[in-house]
C-alpha cells in the first residue's frame, strides 16, 4: 500500500484505517486480536478506536472501554508498527463530568485511554463530538496540557464541520495552541452532506479519515430489493445503525452496482475507491468482522475508478449543494 500523510502531522499512514467499533460484540476479543494482528502483517499501519467503543452493547452513557483494551492487548508487542488514534467526549457514565470536552473529563478519559491502551503515548487523539457548552479554547487548552506532558503527540476533530475546523486554526494561530491536524467525518457514496468541507480541509493540510464510507454495508452489494438482509449483516445484527432501505435507495445501490460491474470490480471496493479518490483524503476507517472483508479493502486502495464513471456517479448521488463562480465559471 501507498502511505499518505496524516495533514500537517508528517505521519505516514496507511490507505486503510482498521475501525475498532464492533470490537467486543460482535468481534470478541480472541477474533479482534487476530484480526488486528493480520492487519498489521498486511500492511495497515494505522488503528483507530474510542474511549467509548464496546460492539453492539454500546448505549448511551455506557461506560466503554472495551475496544481500548483489546486494542492495547493486540498491539503490546507491535507498538512501533503503529500509529494509535483514540477519542474522547461521548458519554461513558451518568455523571456531569463523564462526557463532553471540560479539562476535567478530557484529562481524566486521556489517562484511562492511556492505561487501558497500554502505551504511554496517544499518536492521534481525537475530539469526538462538537461540545455546545464548552468553549473551543478551553477544550484546545486542555489538549495543550496533555501535549506538554507527552501523553498525546497530535489532536484530531471527529464530526465538526468546516467552520468549527476554521475557528480551531484560528484560535490556535492567536494564542499559539496545537494545530488540528485530522478530521473524522461520515462520508460515503450515499453520504455527501459534508463533501465540500473536503477543499477547506485540503487547503490547510488537515488530513480526512471519513467513516461509514460503506454505509454500514449497504454498499456492499449485500442487500437486495425484495430480499431479507443477511443473516451475518449489521441490518440484521443491529438494525439501527443501518439506514431503512426502501426504493429510492434501491435505486441508487442497483446504479451504482451497474457501474462497478461495469468497471469489473466488486462494489464494496468500487466504493472505497471512489473515497479514497477525494481531495484531502489521507485513510479511510474500516470496521470488519472477518479477515476476507480486511482483504478486500486493502484491494481497494489500488483500484482507479473510471474517469467517464464520475459524472454518472454525481448524477446517481448528487453532491450538495456548491457556491458557482459567476466570474470563472463553475468550478
Amino acid at each position: 500500500m501507498q502511505h499518505r500523510l496524516l495533514g500537517a502531522s508528517g505521519l505516514l499512514v496507511s490507505p486503510i484505517c482498521l475501525g475498532t467499533m464492533t470490537f467486543g460484540t460482535p468481534v470478541g476479543e480472541q477474533d479482534a486480536i487476530r484480526l488486528t494482528h493480520s492487519a498489521i502483517d498486511m500492511g495497515i499501519n494505522f488503528i483507530d478506536t474510542a474511549n467509548a467503543y464496546e460492539g453492539y452493547s454500546r448505549y448511551l452513557g455506557s461506560p466503554g472501554g472495551i475496544a481500548e483494551e483489546i486494542v492495547g492487548k493486540a498491539i503490546r508487542d507491535r507498538r512501533d508498527r503503529v500509529i494509535v488514534a483514540t477519542k474522547v467526549a461521548a458519554p461513558v457514565g451518568s455523571g456531569p463530568q463523564d462526557r463532553g470536552l471540560s479539562a476535567v473529563h478530557i484529562l481524566r478519559e486521556l489517562d484511562r485511554s492511556l492505561r487501558r491502551l497500554q502505551i504511554e503515548t496517544i499518536d492521534l487523539y481525537i475530539i469526538h463530538w462538537p461540545d455546545k457548552h464548552v468553549p473551543l479554547e478551553v477544550t484546545l487548552r486542555a489538549i495543550e496540557t496533555a501535549v506538554f506532558q507527552g501523553k498525546i503527540r497530535y489532536f484530531g476533530a471527529s464530526n465538526h464541520s468546516a467552520w468549527q475546523l476554521c475557528e480551531m486554526l484560528w484560535l490556535a494561530d492567536r494564542g499559539q495552541l496545537p494545530r488540528v491536524i485530522s478530521s473524522q467525518i461520515p462520508l460515503s457514496l450515499l453520504r455527501r452532506e459534508l463533501h465540500n468541507d473536503l477543499q477547506f480541509c485540503q487547503k490547510h493540510s488537515i488530513g480526512v479519515t471519513p467513516y461509514q464510507s460503506l454505509q454500514g454495508g449497504l454498499l456492499t452489494g449485500k442487500y437486495r430489493r425484495g430480499q431479507p438482509a443477511p443473516v451475518d449483516s449489521r441490518a440484521a445484527e443491529k438494525p439501527e445503525w443501518v439506514w431503512k432501505q426502501d426504493g429510492p435507495l434501491f435505486d441508487r445501490l442497483e446504479a451504482v452496482a451497474a457501474l462497478a460491474a461495469e468497471a469489473g470490480v466488486p462494489m464494496s471496493q468500487y466504493a472505497l475507491a471512489w473515497t479514497l479518490a477525494q481531495p484531502a483524503i489521507s485513510s479511510l476507517i474500516v470496521g470488519v468482522k472477518k479477515l476476507e472483508q480486511l482483504q478486500s479493502a486493502i484491494a481497494a486502495a489500488d483500484i482507479v475508478i473510471p474517469a467517464e464513471h464520475l459524472s454518472k456517479l454525481d448524477a446517481i448521488c448528487p453532491p450538495p449543494w456548491h457556491q458557482p463562480d459567476p466570474i470563472r465559471g463553475i468550478l
